[in-house]
Formats: C-alpha cells, sequence, structure tokens
C-alpha cells in the first residue's frame, strides 16, 4: 500500500490510457465518431472496406446525417428503420441491390442518395418518405419507379440517369415540386404529353436515348433553362419551342444553360436553320 507499481501494472495503465476507446462499448466508439455540423449530428462510415454496417450503428437513433458511401455494402438491415431523425442518408458507391421496406419509416428523410449501386428495383415504402427533397437512384438497373411515389409531393431534384428506364413512370409526372429532372443514358423512345404538368421544371436532361421526336406539351414548360436532347433521334423540333424564352442558347459544355441538341438526325430546314443559332430558330418557328 503506498508502494511502488509493478512494471506490469504501470504498462497495463500506459496501454489503457493510449487505447480509451477499449474500454467502451462499441456504440460509445462508433458515437465518439460523430461530429456537429450546422446543428446536425453527422456520422462518416465512407471508405472504410465494410461489407455491412456495425450493428451497433443503428443504436444511434439522434443520427440525423449518415454517410455509408463507397463501401461494399451488398445490404442494409431493417434497423434502418430505427433512425427516424434521419435527415440525409448517403448509400451511394456500393454493392446494394436492393433497400429494405423499413427506408419508409424514415419520415424526416429529406435526401437520399443512393446512386452506384445495383438496384434494380426500389420498395414501395420510399413513398412513404413524404419529406424527401433530393432523390438520386442514377447508375442502377432501374426499369422502373413504384406508383406510390407519386406521394413525393415536394421532391425536387430527380436523377434516373444510366439505368434501364424504357418510359418516365408515371410517378413521376405528379411531382410537380421538380426543378431538375435527370434521365439521360436510358432507353427512352418517347417524353408523354403529361410532361406539361412540371411547370416549375428548370433543368431536364434526357440525352443519350432513343427519343424520336418532342411533344408539343413540352413547349409549356416555360421555366425551362436547360433542355439536354443531345445524343437522341429527333428529326424535328415543334412549332411551339419558340415559347421556351428562358433557353438562351445552342449549348455545348454539358453544365451550360440553353438547348442542347446535337447529335440528332434533323432534317433540313431546321439542321440549317439552327447553323444561324437559337434565335434564328425561334424566328423560323414563329415564321412557318
Amino acid at each position: 500500500m503506498g508502494g511502488k507499481k509493478s512494471k506490469q501494472s504501470v504498462a497495463d495503465d500506459a496501454r489503457k490510457s493510449a487505447c480509451p476507446d477499449e474500454n467502451l462499448p462499441t456504440v460509445e466508439r462508433i458515437r465518439k465518431h460523430m461530429t456537429k455540423h450546422f446543428g446536425y449530428s453527422v456520422l462518416s462510415l465512407a471508405r472504410r472496406g465494410m461489407l455491412d454496417p456495425p450493428e451497433e450503428l443503428w443504436e444511434l437513433t439522434e443520427l440525423q446525417k449518415l454517410n455509408l458511401s463507397l463501401n461494399a455494402l451488398r445490404s442494409v438491415p431493417s434497423s434502418l428503420g430505427l433512425l427516424q431523425n434521419l435527415v440525409v442518408l448517403n448509400l451511394w458507391g456500393n454493392q446494394l441491390t436492393s433497400l429494405p421496406p423499413e427506408i419508409g419509416q424514415l419520415r424526416n428523410l429529406k435526401v437520399l442518395f443512393a446512386y452506384r449501386n445495383r438496384l434494380s428495383e426500389v420498395p414501395e415504402e420510399l413513398g412513404c418518405c413524404t419529406k424527401l427533397e433530393v432523390l438520386s437512384l442514377a447508375n442502377n438497373q432501374l426499369t422502373g419507379l413504384p406508383p406510390s411515389l407519386s406521394a413525393l409531393a415536394g421532391l425536387k431534384k430527380l436523377n434516373l440517369s444510366h439505368n434501364h428506364i424504357t418510359h418516365i413512370p408515371g410517378c413521376v409526372y405528379t411531382m410537380k415540386s421538380l426543378v431538375f429532372l435527370q434521365l439521360a443514358c436510358n432507353k427512352l423512345e418517347n417524353i408523354a404529353d403529361q410532361i406539361q404538368a412540371l411547370a416549375d421544371l428548370k433543368i431536364l436532361i434526357v440525352e443519350g436515348n432513343c427519343i424520336h421526336s418532342l411533344p408539343k406539351m413540352l413547349c409549356r414548360l416555360t421555366k425551362l433553362e436547360l433542355l439536354n436532347v443531345d445524343f437522341n433521334d429527333i428529326q424535328n423540333v415543334p412549332e411551339e419551342m419558340h415559347r421556351l424564352r428562358r433557353l438562351e442558347k445552342l449549348a455545348c459544355h454539358p453544365l451550360d444553360k440553353g438547348l442542347h441538341i446535337m447529335h440528332n438526325p434533323l432534317l433540313k430546314p431546321i439542321k440549317e436553320v439552327l447553323d444561324g443559332g437559337l434565335q434564328a430558330l425561334y424566328s423560323y418557328l414563329k415564321a412557318t
């Protein structure tokens, strides 16, 4: 008592001091990696080479932003539904073949990134996430979306590019808050007249499909600032196209606002008129 500690005791104390997390339950070790960012409780487990998320993760019910991107996840367990405070869920860059139905329990979710996975379908229950504003399902194996997603009335940005979609899912035409719709590199052959319902749309990208013509109703989207129909099978454009006054120029760079219509088999005289620029096309269409 009061004597000197043994060498082994000193070594043990040093080890405990150097690795204080070893004495904590696993859930507490994970919680120590959480941060506060702009008032949100955030946890990033990106780029960890994980095949499965740690089971204790689902005990962190206070989490609001969770990043599980760039791992090797093949599934997400039903326990995901326990994280009901989630606002942002980032699952991109994994090997997911499905999302659990319990994702519908995330009633506060506003942003879901699930692109670059192997999804062939989306659960109907995702339609219960009615606060969603941003949804990216790009670079998957989707052929459509469930009708239940019609409930996502507040969705503003939807990315379905690089999938196997042959027609724009009907539920998309009911998402009347959309300002950004990305459907590049699918198998679309047409755009339905229902497109006119998306009156707030500012950006529509359908490049790299098999679209033969543009519907007249598209010309009712007078808020369009960027329309990309490059690399399709379009031969002509509707006479009403001059109504799209916010498409101010013919654009080449992918991020440029305006009309992208390169690499289409346009017929005469439209092809020649376009050589004079977009305003020349508008003048021609008004006169016809």
